[in-house]
């Protein structure tokens, strides 16, 4: 879902920030974490770019063609389709390195390196290692690389290199403007990497937390659409279980009824009515049910047989992500409110405990994966109406008044919950899934006939 890029000058430790940051993103709740770097030396445009700079035979211009034409397959061809899925993409150099050593040192300038870019992907967070040029040669001329005569770069020089610092310095600390699109990244740093290993990694492991924390808009693919792909996944496998040899694949109880004869507006309120906000608030998880981290636990439970919390985070995928604390936390609390039980695990010598979610909360939990895309309008709504009718909820948000313009972003939300809900079913047996605003509203509030 994200790209990370991670830049400085040749010799500043970039690679090993790059192998430390995989090892501490392994423990978030990312599908799969890939490790890249540009140019590729596995691709023949790679190749080109890299024999470009080898001898510094090329003009700036020509080079920086070669890097964007490598740049631009690479992303289309590679890192989008892994963003698009739900994975962590951390790559060794990216735009910032063009518009630093063609841009600024082969003076071609930003805006025409940024042009040339353009079709590329943005890296969503720009992670900048720093180091002394004199230590940095140091370390290039004692690489193995460099000592079999392998690899050597025409910049690789300290000259060159305090000259590449500075174009760092000066595009990565704000002093010098970042061209559009790319500058729409974040950027933290300079991690100083003068030190042990022991400090770098703790250097980079705050910064993975300060971004990720901020929990933001993914640049390159829409947030929903890689939920989504996770989800088809789940509901897959819900789709292949059988009750007996020769059973339908697709059992309607798995799938197709899971409101239950309810309304999803009286399924909100019977979770309301269920959980309890002080004792919720005694043992540190939300007072109330319609929190992220609930919504996040109960809707993945609803598609997942029986699990142990380690697989349940993991299963949560980096949209509906939560802690692994806060996870078990939550999870321990539902148990204790009968949410959820646990199972008994058939794997010997298992250690982890098992646990599924009771069938009479399964209506909520689907509820909660529909849902999704107005789960803040929905909590934002009961917080302005603390004893209306849950009933009314959907159509106060999502249709539009002579007083209220519904705004672009509750309307694409609301395409996303249809789209869910083709994934998921409507919830009622033989019930077509709402395929506009007004069948949703209807949908939301209307019991199905007995």
């Amino acid at each position: 879902m994200y790209l990370i890029s991670v830049e400085g000058g040749d010799g500043s430790g970039k690679g090993e920030a790059v192998r430390i940051l995989a090892t501490l993103a392994n423990r978030l709740a990312f599908p799969n974490v890939h490790v890249t770097h540009e140019p590729r030396r596995h691709s023949e445009l790679g190749k080109l770019a890299l024999r470009a700079v080898s001898k510094g035979e090329h003009t700036p211009l020509q080079e920086a063609g070669l890097f964007a034409a490598d740049r631009v397959d690479h992303s289309h061809t590679w890192i989008r389709p892994r963003l698009l899925k739900g994975d962590l993409v951390i790559s060794d150099r990216n735009i910032h390195s063009s518009l630093v050593y063609q841009g600024v040192v082969g003076k071609l300038g930003l805006k025409q390196v940024a042009k040339m870019n353009a079709a590329a992907m943005i890296p969503d967070l720009v992670i900048w290692i720093d180091c002394d040029p004199a230590k940095a040669m140091k370390r290039i001329n004692s690489g193995t690389l460099r000592m079999a005569g392998e690899k050597h770069e025409y910049f690789e020089t300290t000259e060159i290199q305090t000259k590449i610092r500075a174009g760092f310095r000066g595009i990565l600390s704000g002093e010098i403007e970042t061209p559009a699109p790319f500058s729409r990244s974040i950027i933290i740093g300079p991690v100083l990497n003068e030190g042990g290993l022991d400090d770098l990694e703790r250097q980079l492991s705050q910064a993975l937390s300060t971004f990720f924390n901020r929990r933001l808009e993914p640049l390159n693919v829409n947030r929903d659409e890689v939920d989504r792909h996770l989800l088809k996944s789940l509901t897959t496998g819900v789709q292949t279980q059988q009750k007996l040899p020769g059973a339908p694949s697709q059992h309607i109880s798995l799938l197709e009824d899971w409101l239950d004869g309810k309304s999803p507006a009286q399924w909100m309120q019977l979770a309301e009515d269920e959980w309890d906000e002080k004792r919720a608030r005694a043992s540190d998880v939300p007072g109330r049910p319609i929190a992220h981290s609930s919504w996040a636990i109960l809707g993945t439970l609803s598609l997942t047989d029986t699990t142990d919390v380690p697989s349940l985070h993991r299963q949560l995928g980096p949209v509906r992500s939560v802690t692994k604390r806060h996870t078990q936390r939550l999870v321990k609390w539902m148990e204790q409110e009968r949410w959820i039980h646990r199972q008994q695990s058939h794997v010997p010598f298992a250690e982890a405990q098992m646990f599924k979610l009771r069938k009479s909360r399964l209506g909520y939990g689907r509820l909660c994966l529909a849902m999704w895309p107005l789960r803040i309008a929905l909590a934002s709504w009961r917080r302005s109406n603390p004893e209306s009718d849950w009933a009314n909820a959907l159509s106060e948000i999502i249709q539009s008044t002579d007083d209220k313009k519904v705004p672009l972003q509750i309307r694409n939300a609301v395409k996303h919950v249809i789209e869910r809900l083709n994934l998921i079913s409507s919830g009622h047996a033989e019930c077509p899934v709402p395929q506009n605003e007004e069948e949703l509203v209807i949908w939301w509030a209307t019991e199905p006939p007995q």
